[in-house]
């Protein structure tokens, strides 16, 4: 087992920095899937019906906590295991992430065949979310320590995987459940299997490729005295037991928690929403989105959060990250508040450019809050801090997906309102989010030096 040792992996003289995105992609395309979950959400809800839910199968609020515990459980792993990630290395953080997100998969199936629903909220939820967090921070620090001249772009790398890899998830699962469908089965219980031993193997594979800079280690060409000449940029560091005790962390939980609270309960039911949104009774039958035409328009939004985190997060190398935020925020608002009436006017063209618009910016938020932490905290501890700041996911996990899930139940019924308009409340409530994100993030300034490590 030392071959997992950080020892181990320092990289030798001459090695090429670029080999190391490959394997960041090989662990954020895998764990990724979980933005593709809502496409088992249907399937899920008909385990015992197959073909219709029926009184004794779970119900859609039952399963959104599938969701909001795995990313609750990311947030809170990456936040306890942060410190533990950076002494130890990322060829070890990536080997247990690799280990507990596919048991996650074995876990859930189990589950599935015997109808426990406390397994798939243990697997999918728990177990597999410990494995997401794992997953999610071990190759950030790293790259922003092997791209110190580009740590936008570099974050963008690492993350952007992690938006992608459910666009490969969606149509790969819907064609394992139609390959094992039967008059018996909904084919998700084997779908679960496949795809955690899938996973498993390409995991590994990015634990055993990763490796980290020598400790005096700096690009050909790179002066760090160039970076005192960049706004809101130190050179100092700030380790990550001070760092929690300044307000620009705290400003940038809230500017994290309130961006991800707006996209993530939008993305945890995206497949059922269009489907409600535009479905016969209100397009007619032509236009109409299944369950198929859905998937698809999950799989663009991935497209969408996986471009937009390289994009945005590189573009913040240039324009700087609040700008960047300045930009999320605005334009989110404006979009949010537009969605009621997009939907309303039939066009399901313009409702889904704005969506991808606004998964754009979701994504771009995630893979650019790990340069805004170098930024104000420096590269010795930023992986752990990024890791405390997570938790602002884990809040917003539960925040997003309840106010979509529990709001969406009560209008239909308790008002009994007709099922496509149950969502204009909540896009309002989002903008309004947004409104108090862009605030916090304009309050951000320069950490004070007192907070510096004196032991450089």
């Amino acid at each position: 087992m030392s071959f997992l040792s950080r020892e181990q992996t320092i990289a030798p003289d001459g090695f090429n920095r670029w080999k190391v995105p490959v394997a960041a992609l090989c662990i954020h395309l895998c764990i990724g899937q979980i933005y593709a979950f809502s496409v088992f959400n249907k399937p899920l809800s008909q385990l015992i019906g197959v073909s219709a839910s029926v009184p004794e199968d779970w119900t859609l609020t039952q399963l959104g906590w599938i969701f909001s515990l795995a990313l609750f459980f990311l947030g809170a792993s990456a936040a306890t295991f942060g410190k533990w990630m950076e002494r130890v290395g990322p060829r070890k953080a990536m080997f247990a992430a690799a280990i507990c997100f596919s048991c996650g998969f074995l876990l859930s199936a189990l589950g599935i065949y015997t109808h426990q629903l406390w397994l798939l909220y243990l697997g999918s939820g728990v177990v597999g979310g410990i494995g997401l967090g794992l997953g999610y921070i071990s190759p950030v620090s790293t790259l922003i320590k092997w791209f110190p001249d580009k740590p936008g772009m570099a974050t963008g790398m690492a993350i952007m995987g992690f938006g992608g890899g459910g666009m490969i998830a969606s149509p790969l699962s819907v064609y394992l459940m139609d390959r094992f469908k039967s008059d018996t089965s909904t084919g998700v219980g084997e779908t679960f299997l496949v795809m955690g031993i899938i996973y498993l193997c390409i995991m590994l594979l990015g634990a055993f490729l990763v490796r980290v800079p020598a400790e005096d280690w700096k690009p050909d060409g790179f002066d760090p005295a160039l970076m005192q000449q960049k706004k809101m940029v130190t050179t100092q560091h700030v380790l990550v037991d001070n760092a929690v005790k300044t307000p620009q962390f705290y400003l940038l939980f809230g500017v994290l928690m309130l961006n991800v609270t707006a996209g993530i309960g939008v993305l945890g039911q995206a497949s059922v929403m269009i489907q409600e949104l535009f479905s016969e009774a209100s397009v007619g039958a032509a236009n109409a989105i299944d369950a198929k035409k859905a998937a698809g328009f999950v799989m663009l939004l991935s497209l969408f959060n996986m471009v937009g985190r390289f994009f945005w997060s590189s573009l913040s190398d240039y324009i700087g990250r609040r700008t960047t935020y300045i930009l999320f925020f605005t334009l989110g608002i404006i979009l949010y508040a537009s969605i009621p009436s997009i939907g309303a006017s039939g066009s399901v063209v313009i409702f889904v450019a704005a969506f991808a618009i606004i998964m754009s910016m979701y994504g771009g938020g995630f893979a650019t809050i790990p340069a805004y932490l170098r930024d104000l905290f420096g590269t010795k501890q930023v992986g752990a801090i990024h890791g405390r700041l997570l938790l602002a996911w884990s809040a917003a996990a539960i925040f997003g997906p309840v106010i979509i899930n529990y709001l969406r139940q009560y209008q239909l019924e308790v008002k009994g309102m007709p099922a496509a308009e149950v969502y204009s409340l909540t896009m309002y409530i989002m903008a309004g989010l947004l409104l108090i994100g862009l605030i916090c993030n304009l309050m951000v300034t320069p950490v004070h030096e007192r907070f510096h490590d004196k032991q450089r």
